[in-house]
Order: C-alpha cells, then structure tokens, then sequence
C-alpha cells in the first residue's frame, strides 16, 4: 500500500494522517503480517527515526478503534492484524509466524451447548508446522 493510499484510507476512517500516523499505518495496512507494537516501532523507526513509543503504540490503539485493525492477544504479547473480516489462524510453532484462514474454511459445532456464556464472537487459533514450500 502506497503512502498516498494509507493517506486516503485513514481520511476515510476520520483520522487526520500526520506523518507520524502515516509512518505507523504504512507498517501494518494492507499486508498479512501479524506485527506486535514493538515491530512496528522497529519498522515505523527506519522511516521516521524520532518517532516515539507512544506515538505508535496510541497510533495503533486509534486505528484498532476505528476498525483498520484487530488486536489479537497470542502467548505473550498482542499482535496486529489488517484483515478485519472473520478469520482464523494458524501459527508456526517453529517461526512464530502466523497465517490468515478463511473464515469458511473451518467450522466449530456446539456453541449452543455453552449455558453460562453468550457467545458473541469466536476465532480458532491452530499451531503447528507450515510444510515447505517447492521452488
């Protein structure tokens, strides 16, 4: 995603797009990476060196407000994930790197059978080993 188009894209979603908010979008929108704050801190720091901690991580709390992303909680830490249609994912046990399934791709039965809970949302997290690629 181009800077003109995060640009367009936080507009859109009523966020004025300070270049500081530029950098941090630009690192995380449009793109199937799962990054915590601390990556995107890394990454938005090699486009905007006197960018702060905060700024980004405030940055990111606005655009998960806005709905330009999801905060997910995964072992130790949050990541931050661009696709806000329903989902799931499988992460690498090895890497750490986490994928995006398709919604309808897997199915969970049962939920009814939970009395004391209304449940209003779920998302299946499946980890195990990605399989190796041919070239």
């Amino acid at each position: 995603m181009t800077d003109s188009e995060v640009v367009e894209l936080l507009r859109a979603h009523g966020i004025r797009p300070s270049a500081h908010r530029v950098a941090v979008a630009s690192c995380v929108l449009g793109n199937d990476t799962h990054p915590s704050a601390e990556t995107v801190l890394r990454k938005a720091r090699e486009r905007l060196p006197v960018i702060s901690r905060a700024t980004v991580y405030n940055t990111l709390n606005l655009l998960n407000e806005k709905g330009l992303l999801r905060q997910h909680p995964f072992g130790a830490g949050t990541v931050f994930d661009s696709n806000v249609s329903r989902h799931h994912h499988l992460i690498d046990e090895e890497t750490g790197e986490m994928r995006d399934i398709p919604w309808e791709k897997l199915s969970v039965s049962g939920l009814e059978s939970i009395k004391d809970a209304e449940i209003t949302d779920y998302m299946i997290v499946i980890r195990g080993r990605f399989k190796k690629r041919r070239a």
